[in-house]
């Protein structure tokens, strides 16, 4: 018998899980290890985030024949997902310094494209805008903004197999 966990023992994780105490240096293996375990659905594909760094991150997929589509590669929706929480991750290493601070992070727009048939690993490089990063941790914008971010999609062999452009809606004070 398989047994499902209960929404009531599920505690949303927020920003500040990732945050560093106040006054310390951003741990990035702390906030790889927790942005990991923030998304059960992260979990139940297999999806694990190899690198998070102050200028992006890093995610990979399992190689495995039940993330396959009738073709025999990588599903699309997969491919979406590594790009989608390879942003995310790349937001949370970027903007490390004040994650305390993140109230909202959503992602309200991507553009996928696919461009060669997806096989094994694949592995999702993203980062976010450098430009309102800066703006950001200088202080100058603060509150509500937008932000854009890339994620490229590279198998083994270092194939490009898609590029994703991610548009983010973010609150921070």
């Amino acid at each position: 018998m398989t047994t499902t966990p209960s929404l009531s023992s599920f505690r949303p994780a927020t920003f500040a899980d990732l945050a560093p105490a106040p006054g310390a240096a951003p741990d990035y293996d702390h906030i790889r290890a927790t942005a990991e375990a923030m998304v059960p659905f992260n979990s139940f594909v297999g999806l694990r985030i190899a690198e998070v760094r102050p200028d992006g991150a890093v995610v990979e997929n399992p190689v495995s024949e039940s993330l396959h589509n009738q073709m025999g590669t990588v599903h699309a929706g997969v491919l979406f997902l590594l790009g989608d929480v390879a942003g995310a991750a790349a937001f949370c290493g970027q903007l490390a310094p004040l994650l305390a601070g993140v109230e909202r992070l959503v992602l309200r727009d991507a553009r996928t494209q696919f461009l060669k048939p997806a096989l094994g690993r694949i592995r999702a490089h993203a980062h976010v805008d450098d430009r309102v990063v800066a703006d950001v941790l200088a202080g100058r914008t603060r509150g509500r903004f937008d932000l854009d971010g890339r994620a490229t999609l590279t198998d083994d062999a270092g194939v490009v197999v898609a590029r994703m452009s991610l548009d983010y809606v973010c609150v921070v004070n």
